[in-house]
């Protein structure tokens, strides 16, 4: 089975799958995991893993909503951005004019 289509997302996984190569390629595994694995088991793999996780991301687009001369999304998004920044603006001046 090919393991490429699910990446390896925590440090655990990429430790047992590291043995796991090594166990179907008749490798003898040496190392840290290789130790706990054979004295803890899977357990010890979850418990202490000490490989890094490699985290994979992807890009999805979105569609742009259809124009309307009465109202833009990213004009509104603007405008509450705005008034948000204005609002804690006003919040400190008021804060520095009472304290």
């Amino acid at each position: 089975m090919r393991r490429d289509f699910w990446p390896v997302g925590e440090a655990a996984q990429a430790d047992y799958e590291q043995l796991r190569v090594l166990a179907v390629a008749g490798v003898p595994a040496l190392g840290g995991s290789a130790r706990r694995f054979e004295r803890y088991g899977l357990w010890g793999l979850i418990a202490s893993p000490q490989a890094a996780p490699a985290y994979v991301a992807s890009f999805v687009g979105a569609q742009r909503p259809a124009w309307s001369p009465y109202q833009d999304p990213r004009e509104l998004a603007l405008g509450d951005g705005f008034q948000i920044i204005v609002a804690a603006s006003a919040a400190t001046l008021r804060e520095e004019r009472t304290g």
